[in-house]
Parts: C-alpha cells; sequence; structure tokens
C-alpha cells in the first residue's frame, strides 16, 4: 500500500506554501513519526541497556535516603504507597525489578484469589485438594488466612479484597466456642493480624475484635507464677502445657511472644491488666539463674523453674529474642528493661551458640546441657534480620560487628537454599559429618513456605542496600514460582533436595501473611517511612506496620 494513502492529510500539488520556511502537512506527519520514534528509541534505551538503572538512579532521578524512625505507640492514620521503584541503584536491569514487584502482587494476587475460591472462611487452604483446612492449633475458630493477611492486602493496595475481608471479620470471626487452641498461633495470627489492620486503616471493627479475643485469652495466665499456659478453652478458660514439653513446661517462644501484642491491647482498651500479665513474665525470668547466659526453651509454669536445658534460637526460643529488641524500639526507646535483656542474651548467643564452619560459614547451633548440636533451623535464619535491626542500638564499638555478624548469617541462610536443587530452603540444615548447610536427616528435608530468610534479605537490603539481598529475594521468588505453585494456589514440598516437588497440599497462612508481605520492601515500593518488622518467629512477624522500623 503507497505511504501516501496512510496518511489522513495529504496536501494537494497545486497548492502553495504559505511562506518558503513552511512545511506541508505530509511533511510534518513524517518529521512527528521520525521525532516520536526517536524518543521511543531513547526510552527504550533506557530501560533495557544493562546499565539503565544507573542512568534511572543518577540522571533522572535522585536518590534519596530515608532516615530510621521508630515510631511511638500511637494510633496511625491510613498509610497508602506508591510504586517507587526509581529512587535507588540496583544489579537488576529496571524492567527485571518491575517484573519482580508485577509478578509478587500476582503471587499475592492468586494465593489470595484460590483461598477465596476453594477455602473461604477456613482456616488455610488446600491448593491441590481445592477445599479449607484447619490444624488443631486453631480448634474451631475459623479464619486465620483473612486476619493473618489482612495486613498486607492493606500494603498491596488491594482494597477491594480487604473490604471483602472487613466484612467476614465483622460477620463472622467469632469467639464464643468450646474449642481448645494454641495461646501462641492464636495471639500472633488473630490478634496481631487485627492490630495491624486497625493500625493501617483505622476500622473499629478490628480494635474491638482484638480486645474481645484478648480478654478470652487472659485465663491463660491463671498458674502459680503467672506463666501462661500453651493450650487454652476458650470457653471454661481451662488451660495445660502440650505433653511434649519437658514435664509440663510452657515454651520459651510461645509465652515470650505475647508482649507486643499485649502492650497494644492495654493501649487501645485502656486497662492495664494486659500489660501487667506480660510485664510480670519478664519479672519471673529475671528471678532466675540462666545457664551460660542463656534462657532455656522450657519453664514450668507451677514451680517457675527451668525444664530441660535445651536452648534454641530457632524453634521453641527464636520470637522470644526477637520481641525483646522490638519491645524496646516499639517503646520509643523508653523500654530499658527490654534493651538491656535482649542486648545480653545476644552476648551469650554469641558467645556459646555461634560457631563458623571449616568452609566459613557461620552458624546459630543449639545447646542441649552444655553440648552443642551442630544444626540450624529455618525459623533460626530470622536472627540475621534482627541482628541487623537491633545493631544501632548496642554499644558503638559493637554496631560493625553486629552489622557483619548478620550478614554472615543472611549468607549461610542463602546457602542452604542454593545448596538444594529447588533452590528453597530445608526445616533444618547441619553442619557435621563432612557436610554444610545441608539437611542430612529425611524430617528436615521440607520447605512449608516459611518467610525467615526472605525477612533477613528484607532487612538486609533496607540497611545496606546492597543490591545481593534483592537478587537473592529474585531467586526466591523465581523458585516458589517454579516449584511450589500449583493449579489451586501455593503448596509447600516435602523434599527441597528431589528434582520433582512431592507438595503438601498446605498453603500457609503465614505464607501470605509474612512471606510475600516481606518481599516488599526489597523492592522498595513504599514511598514513606513505617515500621513493619517482621516480629513472628516464623514471623510470623506480625506487622505492626506501624512500630518497628521497616523502611530504612
Amino acid at each position: 500500500m503507497p505511504v501516501a494513502s496512510l496518511l489522513p492529510f495529504t496536501a494537494t500539488p497545486n497548492r502553495k506554501s504559505a511562506s518558503p520556511t513552511s512545511f506541508r502537512l505530509t511533511e510534518k506527519f513524517i518529521l512527528l513519526l521520525v521525532f516520536s520514534g526517536f524518543i521511543t528509541l531513547c526510552f527504550g534505551a533506557i530501560f533495557f541497556l544493562p546499565d539503565s538503572s544507573k542512568l534511572l538512579s543518577g540522571v533522572f532521578f535522585r536518590s534519596s535516603s530515608v532516615e530510621a524512625e521508630t515510631m511511638k505507640i500511637k494510633i496511625m492514620k491510613p498509610i497508602h504507597f506508591h510504586i517507587n521503584l526509581f529512587t535507588s541503584t540496583y544489579n537488576l536491569p529496571v524492567y527485571s525489578l518491575f517484573i519482580f514487584y508485577l509478578i509478587c502482587c500476582h503471587m499475592m494476587q492468586f494465593s489470595w484469589d484460590n483461598y477465596k475460591r476453594y477455602a473461604w472462611g477456613s482456616n488455610e487452604l488446600r491448593p491441590i485438594s481445592k477445599q479449607g483446612h484447619s490444624s488443631n492449633l486453631f480448634g474451631s475458630l475459623k479464619g486465620a488466612t483473612i486476619v493473618d493477611a489482612l495486613d498486607t492486602l492493606y500494603i498491596m493496595e488491594m482494597y477491594d479484597e480487604f473490604e471483602a475481608a472487613t466484612e467476614w471479620v465483622e460477620s463472622n470471626l467469632d469467639f464464643n466456642m468450646n474449642a481448645e487452641i494454641s495461646v501462641f498461633e492464636v495471639n500472633i495470627r488473630f490478634v496481631g493480624g487485627l492490630l495491624s489492620a486497625y493500625y493501617l486503616s483505622g476500622k473499629e471493627v478490628f480494635r474491638r475484635k482484638a480486645v474481645e479475643l484478648g480478654e478470652k485469652l487472659l485465663p491463660a495466665f491463671k498458674t502459680p507464677t503467672g506463666i501462661p499456659w500453651a493450650l487454652l478453652n476458650l470457653k471454661s478458660g481451662i488451660g495445660r502445657n502440650w505433653p511434649w514439653a519437658s514435664g509440663g513446661s510452657s515454651i520459651l517462644a510461645e509465652y515470650g511472644t505475647l508482649h507486643l501484642e499485649f502492650m497494644h491491647l492495654s493501649e487501645l482498651s485502656g486497662r492495664p491488666d494486659f500489660a501487667e500479665k506480660v510485664m510480670n513474665i519478664r519479672k519471673v525470668l529475671n528471678r532466675l539463674d540462666k545457664p551460660q547466659g542463656l534462657y532455656p526453651n522450657y519453664l514450668n509454669p507451677n514451680s517457675g523453674q527451668w525444664g530441660q536445658h535445651h536452648v534454641s534460637v530457632g524453634g521453641l526460643g527464636d520470637s522470644f529474642y526477637e520481641y525483646l529488641l522490638k519491645a524496646w524500639l516499639m517503646s520509643d526507646k523508653t523500654d530499658e528493661e527490654g534493651k538491656k535483656l535482649y542486648y545480653d542474651a545476644l552476648q551469650a548467643i554469641e558467645k556459646n551458640l555461634i560457631r563458623k564452619s571449616s568452609g566459613g560459614l557461620t552458624y546459630i547451633a543449639e545447646w542441649k546441657g552444655g553440648l552443642l548440636e551442630h544444626k540450624m533451623g529455618h525459623l533460626t535464619c530470622f536472627a540475621g534480620g534482627m541482628i541487623a535491626l537491633g545493631a544501632d542500638g548496642g554499644p558503638d564499638d559493637k554496631t560493625g560487628h553486629q552489622m557483619e555478624l548478620a550478614a554472615e548469617i543472611a549468607r549461610t541462610c542463602h546457602e542452604s537454599y542454593a545448596r538444594t536443587s529447588m533452590k528453597l530452603g530445608p526445616e533444618a540444615f547441619r553442619f557435621d559429618g563432612g557436610v554444610e548447610a545441608i539437611a542430612t536427616r529425611q524430617n528436615e528435608k521440607y520447605f512449608i513456605l516459611r518467610p525467615e530468610v526472605i525477612e533477613t534479605y528484607m532487612y538486609m537490603w533496607r540497611f545496606t542496600h546492597d543490591p545481593k539481598y534483592r537478587q537473592w529475594g529474585w531467586e526466591a521468588v523465581q523458585a516458589l514460582e517454579k516449584y511450589c505453585r500449583v493449579e489451586g494456589g501455593y503448596s509447600g514440598v516435602r523434599d527441597v533436595y528431589a528434582n520433582t516437588p512431592n507438595h503438601d497440599d498446605v498453603q500457609q497462612s503465614f505464607y501470605l501473611a509474612e512471606t510475600l508481605n516481606s518481599f516488599l520492601p526489597i523492592l522498595n515500593i513504599t514511598g514513606r517511612e513505617w515500621g513493619g518488622g517482621v516480629e513472628r518467629e516464623r514471623e510470623r512477624k506480625k506487622d505492626y506496620c506501624v512500630y518497628v522500623l521497616w523502611q530504612l
């Protein structure tokens, strides 16, 4: 087809130009096409050349560093976010980072849509069976995924989904039932989820429900020492401990992971008894001798004495230490007792548990009656982020050392992923028998969509802006998409060393609430400072989206 036939305006041959320098309409249109093509070529180069990120950050945009700010305990107004991809440098090209962001958003949308389609109102989703799932941790309490994921929905600006979840909470979240629940799990997922949603949105229903549930949990503290039971019947108020827990002991990570939520419940309800319950836990601990300065995982709530001398910064212990640090930060750094307890505990951990392998990997071992077990759990990997978060508050001569230690732990946890076939981390990995950062037992090779490693990447990126943490996060996203995504959602896998996945058919609530949540700060998509933090020991970390230093 002749070019002239494509042009909307063609000058007649006889027409004279208005002036010798004027262009005919045809010439103007061609010039416009050439100019448009040139502009397109320029912007295409910016977005697709290998050094495009440097061009964007150094020429078109000015990088700005945001100073860290610790929020006080107060109700925050809703915070709205905007995509802010071009304000810092990274090794991923801009277009790759944008794809990273879009994939993370799609992962959340896909997870949520399938939960809503197949398991709405249930605690969790079975993405292969395409039906609801619930463990005995929640008794007959319903809606764990809905409540746990409220903050992620809001942060990702999935407001229609957030409103649907809010309506479900208003109409269906009921605590009046004859059911035995895990105090710890219900606190971090339900109370924590409700508090986060309240501080983000300001909706009264979340405050009211959080206080109502907190009141239901108070009978757990009716023990001779005030150390709470692990299990509680919501109707009768009768509590007990897990029968396997060292002669009926309470567990450090469980009774030690109530402090943040209960301090907020006192603030929001005007009732001092919530805060008094968790402050009493500190009094009991302060009276006890600590072997080598360490906190054993088991404490008898009747006698107030330690049970078996087993110390772990992973399962059974982990979030106790995290809550000490974050209690201090959350108090606007006025909780000096929490600060001292944290840094004293960290010093004992470094002296007694932290070791370096012959291959140069730093790991945190477990301590059993004075003997080390050279094993590190996936849950322990939160410690890299925790140590980085607390580095600035320690003694001046320790800040650099603690940041180095945090980076070494992050590297070790990354190696636990890199040394598997699926590039996903096992539940636990060992440093003995000639192996390093590898699971050697079949019951330690599974991956259940846990967030701890991603959370440490998140903290390390926010503090250092080292691009490798973004790269590691991108690797994790690719592995999740390749091996965990199924037709009906995302599933854990039973053996990360296998060539093909054997799925466990569970989409955990913390995958939406924590794992996917933790990718966002790595992408730097938020446009303001706010606290977020992983507290969740698997933390979990129930993002009190308002206190604990998120975007630094």
